[in-house]
């Protein structure tokens, strides 16, 4: 029987989701995408910012957290590693700017007179990535009024736990959009996928397509979340200042693993260009495409640039 697409929408850490499957029997297909659901709602209870009874928001709020689950024990550590490799510039510790942020510019419950001053104490006092102690008992911050997101990499690594699910149970053609990209095999009439990234100055515009095969995407730019019209406030954060990083428009990171292109794409929107050849020679399958202020664009390797 000729395969057909099977579909699911939903959100994943606060992001638009889908996933796209082909197969020739719909029932299988339909169980397997109920599984994907229950797995999802699984990592949802430890990473999810938005729910009070996740792991992560029980340890935010305690400040430590017993008995860890071993998924968030290795982000956790994926995430201190990739934050030495970085200088760090990737810091899963940056909850408190958000906080501030959100204070200062949507509830308006706490107004600062400087903002970017506020920000800066707030990046020297209480993030650093070091001061996340680790082990399987507990996972705790070294210091009063710490807190952690995961979202600049718990999204790449549930698209790769569900990648890795579909594989396992035989399938050959799908699309994984959890807030990042992962494909399975080719397209069903036998080309590449081929996956839009939008242009970080001109949102309604696809600024160039990428052709994915067996491969992750990536994207990190301050064009999400932003805190006020002018866009120089947004969720992606220099944890060395504590303001938001603007020297790039955007970072896609294409490799084999979600996980570590995810990780990728904010260390290197942080950290910037001249960083880029550092962090991906670690990682020597990715490649990572950047886009300039200007609006020309760059292609990284582990080996350097790679296309201008």
């Amino acid at each position: 029987p000729k395969a057909q697409s099977h579909s699911w929408h939903g959100d994943v850490l606060g992001a638009l989701s889908e996933l796209t499957l082909w197969h020739p029997d719909a029932a299988f297909a339909q169980r397997t995408i109920l599984r994907v659901r229950h797995e999802i709602e699984r990592f949802e209870r430890i990473f999810s910012l938005y729910r009070p009874d996740s792991e992560i928001s029980r340890l935010n709020e305690a400040g430590k957290l017993m008995k860890p689950s071993p998924e968030l024990r290795k982000l956790v550590e994926e995430s201190q590693r990739l934050g030495e490799l970085s200088g760090g510039a990737f810091d899963i510790s940056v909850q408190p700017l958000w906080r501030l942020y959100e204070a200062h510019f949507w509830s308006h419950t706490d107004i600062q007179p400087d903002i970017a001053a506020r920000a800066r104490d707030v990046a020297h006092t209480v993030v650093d990535f070091r001061q996340i102690e680790s082990c399987a008992a507990a996972i705790g911050f070294a210091r009063a009024g710490m807190a952690m997101t995961l979202n600049s990499i718990a999204q790449g690594f549930i698209t790769d736990a569900v990648a890795d699910m579909l594989r396992n149970e035989g399938f050959e053609s799908a699309v994984v959009d959890l807030g990042e990209y992962r494909t399975i095999g080719r397209h069903p009439d036998g080309r590449p996928w081929r996956i839009g990234i939008r242009d970080g100055r001109d949102f309604g515009r696809i600024a160039r397509m990428v052709d994915l095969e067996d491969m992750a995407l990536a994207v990190s730019g301050g064009y999400g979340p932003t805190f006020e019209a002018s866009g120089r406030f947004h969720h992606i954060f220099d944890p060395r200042t504590g303001a938001s990083a603007n020297s790039l428009v955007d970072v896609a990171v294409i490799g084999p693993r979600a996980t570590a292109a995810d990780g990728l794409a904010t260390a290197i929107c942080v950290a910037g260009e001249a960083l880029a050849p550092t962090l991906l020679a670690a990682y020597p399958q990715m490649r990572a495409i950047l886009t300039r202020l200007d609006g020309t664009s760059m292609t990284f390797t582990a080996k350097g640039l790679a296309a201008a």
